[in-house]
């Protein structure tokens, strides 16, 4: 059963921010978001928090300082996600600009794991670095850390994860949320707290007067890096709060103005997508997918090839290469999807709490994305589970998770449970992973389920498409659209969905998937597309929609991108 149900908003914070100045459409959706003031939506760089909370950044910057000053080899470590690549791609263009000698090292998911390991220690030594950068990774290689002051290098772990008991013993960490840290952005991305790092280091130099004025040494313009910034952000799923917010906005900015990567630029042109309207949505489901889909299938390293290149070819030939890989992630989703659902055909998700599917043919990169379709589709916990090594004894499995249901609190009170279970695990509320013995997830199934049972009530299985209500028919404007798409949205401050009543018109299928609508409301008529579903609507239906454009020989119209669908209730 699915409701659709009204986002709560102050009246009287829409009616400060209409006061303001705030286009009363706007001024509605932030107040139903907590914006009480209008400064709180406020995108110039000078509403960012100082780099003076972050605790570790003035270590770090000294670090740094040193090593340039004492021409050292740096060596950055990332990460094989979105958020990785992109701070990865700030750290070694960021530290150009200081005239550093740096380069990168990106280890294959599938061979070394997540983080800085002996091994990839042992890998990085071959590169003879004095100085080794994690970006997005490092707060819990304490061995890998070990294993590099054995060897004499230095280790500076950038990262935004939640740190365990034992922090690494690196020569400086900054992560907003280590023990003792004050920044109040606790939810920023790894690349953000890469890129604040170069903002205490500037500082730190500008103290040293390590910058002429005459033109010899001039400060490095930081400003021209927040493209990445922006989109390793989006594409993280971190929350955007304020000063997110104000990074996400600075780099579209930017975008839409032409001045971006080479690689940025690519991967918009590969994806389809216009860059002088760049939105978070085109960050978040075109450029960051594509990104993603090297680290899936193979490694990162061509993602941060094109992110770093100079050279307008090379990150044209890469994003392309980005974007065949990404058209084969998502065949090998799509059939994963569909042996999935296949699989889930005799089981009943009504009577179930949580869902656990293994398939010895499926690949592991792209179980986490085939678990949150089940997630989605089911609206229940899902963990998808394949082989993990070529003798077929050991699975990992990527779980994704409702509201209500802490995945990792549930896989740590499962190993508590059940201690032989779970050979290792990690992750947060929303998604976790975890590996365990092939034989075992029969096992593995039965204590998730458990587990489900005790802390889900039928409230919670009952999903919720929470919209801002209805828009009134003057609305339904291309301008309206503009301003939605130009406003910063994202995890924790929604898009705008909005919900109402239709009558409809006619409805047919397109391509054999995509339900295709005209809707009437009064003397209006829309045109909707409800993509990924093929069940037809009754005459009258509550619709929760989104507005897009849709440009036609020349002429624009505002369509409705539909979200969800209850029949009528006649009052």
């Amino acid at each position: 059963m699915t409701r659709i149900v009204t986002r709560a908003g102050s009246p009287a914070d829409e009616a400060a921010l209409i006061r303001h100045g705030l286009h009363p459409v706007l001024a509605r959706l932030y107040a139903a978001r907590g914006v009480r003031q209008p400064e709180e939506i406020e995108t110039a760089l000078a509403r960012l928090l100082t780099p003076l909370e972050l605790k570790g950044a003035a270590e770090a910057a000294l670090l740094l300082a040193d090593a340039l000053e004492q021409g050292r080899r740096m060596l950055v470590i990332a990460d094989y996600d979105c958020d990785g690549a992109t701070a990865c791609a700030v750290a070694v263009r960021g530290l150009r600009m200081f005239g550093a000698q740096v380069d990168y090292l990106v280890p294959n998911r599938f061979e070394y794991g997540y983080g800085l390991t002996p091994e990839i220690v042992e890998l990085a030594a071959t590169r003879s670095p004095d100085l080794l950068i994690t970006v997005d990774n490092g707060i819990a290689s304490v061995e890998g850390v070990a294993a590099a002051n054995a060897r004499g290098i230095d280790v500076l772990v950038t990262d935004h994860h939640l740190p365990g008991d034992t922090l690494p013993a690196a020569r400086a960490i900054v992560n907003p949320n280590q023990p003792g840290c004050t920044f109040s952005s606790k939810c920023i991305a790894g690349v953000g707290v890469m890129f604040y790092v170069l903002l205490a280091l500037r500082a730190h130099l500008r103290e040293r007067g390590a910058f002429s004025a005459d033109g010899a040494r001039p400060e490095p313009r930081l400003d021209g890096l927040l493209d990445l910034v922006a989109l390793g952000t989006v594409a993280d799923v971190v929350k955007l709060d304020g000063n997110n917010r104000v990074l996400v906005a600075q780099g579209l900015t930017r975008i839409r103005r032409g001045k971006m990567q080479p690689g940025i630029a690519a991967l918009f042109r590969a994806s389809g997508r216009d860059a002088r309207n760049a939105s978070g949505f085109d960050l978040g489901f075109a450029l960051g997918p594509r990104l993603n889909a090297a680290g899936r299938l193979s490694d990162m390293s061509l993602g941060i090839e094109c992110l770093t290149t100079d050279d307008v070819g090379r990150a044209w030939e890469l994003a392309q290469q980005l974007d065949a890989m990404n058209r084969e992630r998502r065949e090998i989703e799509a059939g994963m999807q569909e042996q999935a659902l296949a699989d889930l055909a005799g089981i009943d998700p009504e009577g179930k709490t949580t869902i656990t599917l293994f398939n010895r043919d499926w690949h592991q990169g792209v179980i986490g994305i085939v678990a949150g379709r089940l997630k989605e589709k089911f609206h229940r916990p899902a963990f998808t589970f394949a082989l993990a090594d070529d003798a077929g004894t050991l699975v990992k499995g990527s779980g994704r998770s409702i509201p209500g249901f802490h995945l990792r609190d549930a896989l740590d009170l499962m190993a508590k449970r059940e201690p032989d279970l779970i050979a290792k695990f990690g992750g947060h509320a929303m998604a976790a992973g975890v590996t365990l013995a092939a034989q075992d997830v029969p096992r593995f199934a039965a204590a998730f389920e458990a587990v489900g049972r005790e802390w889900l009530s039928d409230d919670a299985l009952a999903r919720v498409v929470v919209t801002d209500g209805d828009l009134e028919e003057a609305y339904f404007t291309p301008q309206i659209v503009d301003m939605l798409d130009t406003a910063v949205w994202g995890q924790g401050f929604p898009a705008p969905t909005f919900s109402g009543e239709f009558e409809v018109a006619s409805q047919a299928l397109v391509k054999d998937k995509h339900l295709k609508l005209q809707l009437l409301r009064g003397r209006q008529r829309f045109q909707a597309i409800w993509f990924n579903h093929t069940e037809p609507l009754p005459a009258r239906a509550r619709i929760a929609y989104r507005l897009a454009q849709d440009t036609w020989n020349g002429v624009t119209r505002v369509q409705l991108i539909v979200e969800h669908a209850t029949a009528h209730e006649a009052h």
